[in-house]
């Protein structure tokens, strides 16, 4: 496919829009990474039971996956900038909601539903299609890595900025002072306006209607396998990030080490990420996706098997911070690869709502097994096997263009 720009743009505008999207990956992914703070101080005043932490966070999960593709759709069409507003709004009010939610039911709506479509209509998938459309595609590895890294620099950020606000204001007002960041997301959207027609593609693509695109992608078997093998991604990091800190707890490392864990995973995966977008543009992606996972499961073996302290965490989070979030700039660049950009938003959100049924499963079952067993064992032993299933998926994923018929643009 020969591409081809749809505008004339000044060298300085690539620049601006991934300063943009990166100031909006930081704060988007910032308060959802903070999740598990929020768990054992709202449990206590509330007097409900983890499970029901773990099923709003689950259903924010949920809600972040299935209008990724809906709000990527959304984007490609309409704007990035629209739904960048849109974001900006649901996001603060599903963290108002879940601050004063008097019962479970408004603590699912509000930290569960809202905040979930907050994240999806500003997620990666909004951002780094944003990215495809307006660099070279021998850069897009790269750009999709420092999106990447500066959404883990928000978990970087926020950890101990969440944990601070819960010390000096409670967790209730905590969440006010997040949701009220939230409202810069529309302002710092506004050199993301343009929509698939702004950037750059192929006269196929053009041609091609979304229709067409998710059939054309649904029946591509490298495809099949990317969207199956990125279940597991999302059912790993989504259990770490929501019950971390409780585990922590539960086998007696002290509290303050449940900061140091986000902080040191934030951190290493802002080194990971950028290092998964440099080793994408020179190496087969498929196979390095498929090496991540294997070493997921054997870290978290390693973490299970060996005597538990405080250094095992530390240097737990410093190696799960490298993988977290590594797979991002390398899945994206693949469906780019495949299919071109002008779907890109759908296709990649349609990747990533599978991920996100993994999150729902990893951070639902943590909290429905914690319960039933006492024990958080099952879910980390599960996550294990499902990496070596990662693994193998992801192997004979082809990094090739899918061969589709010359289209011709309707009149």
């Amino acid at each position: 496919m020969t591409d081809t720009s749809a505008t004339s743009r000044s060298p300085a505008l690539p620049l601006l829009i991934i300063a943009s999207g990166c100031a909006i990956a930081m704060l988007t992914f910032g308060p959802r990474s903070a999740m598990g703070f929020f768990q054992l101080p709202m449990l206590a005043e509330k007097g409900w039971d983890r499970t029901t932490f773990g099923l709003a966070m689950a259903l924010q999960n949920l809600a972040w996956g299935i209008g990724q593709p809906f709000f990527g759709a959304l984007a490609d069409k309409y704007g990035t900038w629209r739904v960048l507003a849109l974001s900006g709004l649901m996001y603060a009010s599903g963290l108002v909601i879940m601050s004063v939610a008097p019962s479970p039911i408004w603590l699912h709506v509000g930290g569960g539903m809202l905040v979930g479509l907050g994240v999806a209509s500003a997620s990666f998938g909004i951002i780094l299609a944003a990215f495809a459309r307006n660099v070279a595609p021998e850069q897009r590895s790269l750009a999709f890595g420092i999106g990447t890294a500066a959404g883990s620099a928000g978990m970087f950020v926020f950890a101990p900025l969440g944990q601070g606000l819960i010390d000096a204001f409670g967790w209730s007002e905590a969440l006010i002072w997040m949701a009220a960041l939230m409202l810069l997301v529309p302002l710092l959207g506004i050199p993301l306006r343009g929509n698939s027609s702004s950037g750059s593609q192929s006269r196929d693509e053009i041609a091609q209607s979304a229709a067409e695109a998710l059939k054309e992608a649904l029946g591509h078997r490298s495809y099949i396998l990317l969207v199956s093998g990125f279940f597991v991604c999302g059912f790993q990091v989504a259990f770490i990030t929501a019950h971390f800190p409780a585990y922590l707890g539960d086998i007696g490392i002290d509290a303050s080490y449940a900061v140091i864990a986000l902080a040191l995973i934030g951190f290493f995966n802002i080194i990971g990420s950028l290092a998964s977008g440099f080793i994408g543009q020179r190496h087969s992606k498929p196979h390095f996706l498929a090496w991540i996972y294997i070493a997921r499961s054997v870290v978290v073996t390693a973490f299970l098997l060996l005597p538990q302290t405080g250094l095992s965490v530390i240097v737990f989070s410093i190696a799960m911070g490298l993988l977290w979030l590594s797979t991002v700039p390398p899945t994206n660049a693949l469906v780019a690869i495949m299919f071109g950009t002008r779907h890109l938003g759908m296709l990649g959100g349609i990747v990533f709502l599978n991920h996100q049924i993994g999150s729902f499963l990893g951070v639902w079952l943590g909290g429905y097994l914690y319960d039933h067993f006492g024990s958080y064992d099952p879910v980390w032993w599960l996550g294990v096997v499902l990496g070596l299933f990662a693994a193998a998926v992801h192997w004979p994923i082809r990094e090739k263009a899918v061969e589709r018929p010359a289209l011709i643009p309707a009149e």
